[in-house]
């Protein structure tokens, strides 16, 4: 069993910046495919950024360039920096990590972005 434990969330003005941290039980890093997802109220969760056991990022159209996802293996924590923050970007964001024949979720952080 993993647990997964976001921390940094938070209440911004539009343009700031927030960094997330997703600090996991046990080192799984280097096996796992990590990612960050978000919930706005009454929409579906969405990807947002995931990065692979082998480093390769990805992100959804609408925070590239704008968010940052990497990690600490040494620390087992993945980071997302976010910065340029837009009111639309608020919602929960929850930590994922996956392979093949496991998924875990953390319990999720809350970031509202609002003037």
């Amino acid at each position: 069993q993993v647990q997964l434990v976001e921390s940094g969330g938070g209440s911004v003005q539009p343009g700031g910046s927030l960094r997330l941290s997703c600090a996991a039980s046990r080192t799984i890093l280097n096996i796992f495919n990590m990612g960050w997802y978000r919930q706005a109220p009454g929409k579906q969760r969405e990807l947002v950024a995931t990065i692979t056991s082998g480093g390769s990022t990805n992100y959804a159209e609408s925070v590239k360039g704008r968010f940052t996802i990497s990690r600490d293996n040494a620390k087992n924590t993945v980071y997302l920096q976010m910065n340029s923050l837009k009111p639309e970007d608020t919602a929960v964001y929850y930590c994922n990590a996956k392979n093949p024949v496991r998924d875990y979720w953390g319990q999720g952080t809350q970031v509202t972005i609002s003037s």
